[in-house]
Formats: C-alpha cells, structure tokens, sequence
C-alpha cells in the first residue's frame, strides 16, 4: 500500500505542497507478486502525478497570454468605452465620413458566453465567395461602437473590438442585423430582455465582441 502525506485537495495545491510517496519495505516472506504490484503502484502514481505538473503548466502559460492579450486592449479616444486590439495592421488608406467602407467580421455576445451570433464569412454569393458587408461610415445606420473601431483602421487591418451597451445595439433596425430569423431573434430577446433590464442587468446584456477586416473603401 502507498501512503500519501499532506494530501491534495484541488489541483493548485501542487504549488504549496510537498507530496511524498513511502514505499513499504519488503519482508524476506514478500511474495514476488507483491513486488510487482507494488512497483505497477508506483508507476501509475508517477505517471499521474506527471501529468498534472504538465496540466497545471499549461493552465499557467494560458493564463498569462489570455491577461496579456486583455491587457492590450486600449480604448478607443472619443469612442464612448469601445476598446480594441488591432490583430493585424492595415497598410491602406484610413476611411473618412462619407465613404463607402466594406468590413468582413464575426459578432459574438458576451452575455451568451460569446456565442457567435453572426458573421459575414457565413454569407456567401453564387459563387461561394464571402460577401462583406457595406455602410456608409458616419450614416448613423450602423451601431456606434463597429463605426467608432473602422473609423481610425486602415483597408487590410483587423480589429477585435469590445463594444459597451451604450455603443451597440439601441433598437432592432440598426445594422448590421443577422439575416437568420432565429439567430436574430435571440440576440435582441437577450439584449432588450425586460426583466432582465428591470434587474439593472442592461449594463452588461448588450455588451459585443467584433473581430472586423476592413477590406476596402471608397470615396
């Protein structure tokens, strides 16, 4: 039998503890088969506790890159709290009000654990191509929070944008609207949930996460 001291009660108590594993001595009636299964114990204790050194670092690594990558995130100026990570940086021009502007994204809900709610890769011509989706940068048709992020992108950069409440969606016909009627229909029970406002939750249900790639623009 093997005897554990100061036992393990969750997976980061490896960081504050020392495990040590007694090996029985052996008499000189100890049958071989006893040695056998007992060195099969120590083995199989070995492996395990091998694996959890290598999980724990692993969840330590993830963790500081996901804190770097939050830590990155800066405020857009004169945005209304709309921050942003530029994933890649645009080497074209930077749009202006007035223009046409063409964006490829993927919109995700915080309030549904990211839930992707629509995206414009999924929209595709006849000929298989994604279709982007235009606007006109500055018309007021599309939520504050997507014009205040392309408004300071140059064409062939991408943008992860998180967008507050108070710069997403206001009601049901600003753009960019999901074209699916289900996928439509949770994002604005979820956002404009009555109870759930009347709680004081409509801080938090409107909040959005955009990845955005401007693609082109025109004057």
């Amino acid at each position: 039998m093997i005897r554990c001291f100061a036992p393990v009660r969750s997976v980061h108590a490896f960081h504050n503890h020392t495990i040590r594993f007694v090996t029985p001595k052996l008499t000189a009636n100890s049958s071989s088969s006893s040695l056998l299964s007992t060195r099969r114990e120590a083995l199989t204790v070995s492996i395990v506790t091998t694996t959890l050194e290598i999980l724990i670092s692993s969840f330590s690594a993830s963790s500081s890159a996901a804190a770097a990558a939050a830590a990155e995130l800066l405020e857009l100026p004169n945005s209304g709290g709309v921050k942003a990570l530029d994933l890649r940086l645009g080497r074209g021009p930077v749009p202006v009000d007035g223009d046409q502007v063409a964006i490829h994204y993927y919109g995700r809900l915080a309030a549904k654990q990211g839930w992707r709610f629509d995206s414009t890769y999924d929209h595709k011509d006849q000929s298989g191509e994604p279709i982007p989706f235009l606007f006109i940068l500055g018309s007021g048709k599309v939520i504050p929070g997507i014009e205040a992020a392309v408004r300071s992108m140059k064409v062939g950069g991408i943008r992860r944008v998180v967008i507050p409440p108070s710069q997403g969606y206001q009601n049901t016909s600003q753009e960019p609207i999901p074209p699916n009627f289900f996928d439509r229909q949770r994002l604005f029970t979820t956002i404009f949930n009555p109870t759930r406002l009347a709680n004081g939750e409509g801080s938090t249900l409107g909040t959005l996460i955009f990845d955005i790639e401007l693609v082109s623009l025109r004057h």
